[in-house]
């Protein structure tokens, strides 16, 4: 299931950088978001059909993955949260390894233990829901069948 198509870089700076250092490295660089190590999510975006490339904090458990959907508790979600939303597959490179995936928002007692990991990883994940009135999703990415 590799996704290909034309790459549309993020219209954040930041973003488009930190994903060029990340990939051009073979991910040995460019590996850390605010001091803690991430991933790099590459997905369909749900309007343009292009390839897009998020960098989320490095949440793990037993082979699945968690991308929480705070956007430093801003009161919108992120792009691609609605892009996973749509298009649910997705690569993601953790360092140099590379995986395809398929993400699902979680609710209930699944999502109050991914977000128990979440924050173990990255506490600022609990002001970021106290200070917006929307429920931050979260969605986990699990390796693709088939």
């Amino acid at each position: 299931m590799s996704l290909e198509g034309e790459y549309e870089p993020s219209t954040w700076d930041w973003v488009a950088k930190q994903v060029d250092r990340y990939e051009s490295s073979g991910g040995t660089e460019g590996t850390q978001l605010q001091g803690q190590p991430c991933v790099v999510l590459t997905m369909r975006g749900r309007r343009s059909a292009r390839i897009r490339k998020a960098v989320v904090i490095r949440i793990e458990h037993d082979g699945a993955y968690a991308a929480v959907a705070s956007k430093g508790g801003a009161p919108q979600h992120p792009g691609w949260y609605f892009n996973l939303i749509e298009h649910p597959e997705l690569t993601l490179q953790d360092g140099p390894d590379v995986h395809e995936m398929r993400a699902r928002e979680v609710e209930g007692d699944e999502k109050a233990a991914w977000w128990s990991r979440a924050v173990d990883v990255w506490p600022p994940y609990d002001d970021y829901q106290r200070q917006t009135e929307r429920d931050i999703p979260l969605l986990v990415l699990e390796p693709a069948i088939g």
